[in-house]
């Protein structure tokens, strides 16, 4: 080819680029990438990036990291300097593991070949193709090499040598680079002046867009930390960060919006960036989710989406989420009644150290809920070596296995040791131990003591305490003593956390003949209340309300239902009062 023919040609390829690059820009990438396509297979270095950058973005054609990455391969062997760089970057986030780009006897292979796999970084070849970006003046790539330096393995890793690739790519204010500046001098314990030198580096990171620096002046303005303590500047940078897909500063902004720290409260945009940071793998947001759903804010309690939220925590060991699930398996409340699961779910809070849940777990156990012999004995083991060293809740359930003979035959007079020791810090004890004083149960009967016991769990919010309390004021057990005022009480705050026997005794208070006002429109929606969690005599109770209008409304259809389901449960008063009503 003349030398006049060439100029002709490189003239004509160049405008043949200028005009993709147009297309790719103007929303015509697919005419754009026919054109780069074309010049790309004529060994144009321009266009062999460009069409690497297109298959990874999915830019004009199906998106393909492999066919990216070769297409990208090939341009930064012949020193295309953004390629180099972006190449670098695929090696470091990591490329499938059946993958290469190229093999030793066949060259760059462009030919579409299935890949599958787990991603493996691989920092060697990442360093190499940074490197020589690096030197050739990419500022991307100098930061780039900073970050391989600092956390590659350890036969390439070099801080001095990455601080110096950092500085040289904040000089030349690169976002990445004055990030990298910043991380370095946060490293160790900085002294005030090189912690004021980092949270500039982070604004000027923040210019970039970088979600990482501002989730780091949030944190530093939310704790007063090298920047002043300022609640309203951490929920605006936490705000930009989970803007930018950071999952932490998703869920404190979330937390934020939720109490109206430092931004107006919105229960509405705080489950929205709670439900992002949930789903983004944060196990604390999911469960606060499920709270939130399970206690209502604006709207009513959602059980259902309560549980699902639980769930979502529980699977990732959150203690607390895990426990409240367990007590939806429990009680079949968002989700259909499961013992089985239930224990699954106490026995996970327990692993994770809720020490509640340890209880709720040995009780179900010991119940007989999903456990098998072999796993109550050495359930007991477990308990006897826990209380031997002076765990309380081990002490508990220790003193359980021996009262209800598991693992051994039943030793009520070792297992009221155990119970009372461990009244003295676990709740579930001080019930325990109380019903064992009140009964006689491995000691001599002491009413008083175990009132005063049963009492003391009832006011630390034990709801089975709490009814067991009121029973004994109702009925005047300890001395006589009656107290229905007081009774009613703690039926109420039993029965509003779902315990429902309380509801059943609370409807029946309201029903009338007891020393507190008579309201029979509670007492049927309390009736109600329990009749649906399918508790026999509320609905017997219910029905006859709505038989016979006791509460002002009367619906024979509606009372003759809950009548059979009452008869259907044993209930004989249910089968007299449907021949009546019949």
């Amino acid at each position: 080819m003349t030398f006049k023919r060439r100029v002709t040609s490189l003239v004509s390829s160049k405008g043949k680029l200028e005009q993709a690059i147009h297309y790719m820009e103007t929303g015509e990438a697919v005419r754009g990438f026919a054109i780069l396509s074309r010049l790309a297979a004529q060994g144009d270095k321009e266009a062999q990036f460009r069409v690497g950058r297109a298959y990874l973005n999915g830019q004009g054609v199906p998106p393909s990291l492999e066919d990216g990455a070769r297409w990208l391969f090939t341009a930064a062997e012949k020193h295309h300097r953004e390629a180099m760089f972006v190449l670098a970057t695929l090696y470091v986030v990591g490329l499938p593991e059946d993958f290469e780009i190229k093999t030793m006897d066949a060259g760059l292979d462009l030919a579409p070949k299935p890949v599958s796999g787990p991603r493996k970084p691989d920092f060697h070849q990442g360093l190499h193709w940074a490197k020589i970006a690096a030197d050739h003046g990419s500022a991307d790539a100098q930061a780039l090499l900073g970050y391989i330096l600092t956390n590659g393995p350890e036969d390439i890793k070099n801080i001095e040598q990455a601080r110096y690739w950092y500085e040289k790519s904040a000089a030349a204010d690169c976002s990445q680079g004055h990030l990298g500046v910043a991380l370095d001098l946060l490293q160790n314990n900085p002294t005030d002046e090189q912690g004021k030198i980092a949270a500039d580096h982070l604004k000027k990171a923040t210019e970039g867009g970088l979600g990482t620096a501002f989730e780091l002046l949030g944190r530093m303005s939310e704790n007063g930390i090298i920047l002043p303590h300022d609640m309203k500047a951490a929920a605006h940078y936490y705000h930009e960060a989970a803007e930018r897909n950071v999952v932490f500063a998703q869920a404190r902004y979330g937390l934020m919006l939720l109490e109206g720290v430092g931004v107006e409260q919105h229960y509405g945009r705080a489950e929205t960036w709670l439900r992002r940071a949930a789903l983004n793998a944060d196990a604390e947001s999911a469960a606060l989710l499920g709270d939130l759903y399970a206690n209502g804010g604006e709207l009513p309690p959602n059980i259902v989406e309560a549980a699902k939220w639980y769930r979502l925590a529980a699977e990732q060991n959150h203690s607390g989420a895990a426990r409240a699930l367990g007590i939806l398996f429990l009680t079949g409340k968002g989700v259909h009644r499961d013992p089985d699961a239930a224990t699954h779910w106490f026995q996970v809070a327990a692993a994770a150290g809720d020490v509640k849940a340890a209880a709720d777990f040995g009780n179900l156990l010991l119940t007989g809920a999903g456990a098998s012999e072999e796993e109550k004995n050495a359930l007991k083991k477990s308990f006897e070596e826990a209380a031997a060293k002076g765990d309380l809740v081990g002490a508990f359930n220790l003193g359980v296995c021996l009262s209800e003979g598991v693992g051994s035959s039943s030793d009520e007079r070792e297992a009221v040791e155990w119970m009372k020791k461990a009244a003295e810090g676990v709740v579930n004890a001080q019930y325990w131990y109380g019903r064992m004083l009140l009964e006689g149960r491995g000691v001599e009967p002491d009413p008083k003591e175990a009132f005063l016991w049963i009492e003391k769990a009832a006011e630390a919010g034990m709801d089975e305490a709490q009814v067991a309390l009121a029973q004994l004021l109702v009925t005047g057990q300890v001395d006589g003593i009656k107290d229905h005022v007081r009774a009613f009480g703690y039926y109420r705050r039993a029965a509003e956390v779902g315990n429902v026997n309380a509801m059943f005794s609370l409807a029946a208070m309201y029903g009338g003949g007891h020393e507190v006002p008579e309201n029979r429109i509670e007492a049927q929606k309390w009736f109600r209340k329990a009749a649906e969690e399918g508790h026999s005599l509320s609905q017997l109770m219910l029905g006859r309300y709505l038989v016979r209008g006791l509460a002002g409304v009367t619906d024979k259809a509606e009372g003759r239902k809950w009548l059979l389901l009452a008869k259907e449960q044993g209930i004989e008063d249910g089968e007299i009062d449907l021949d009546t009503l019949n």
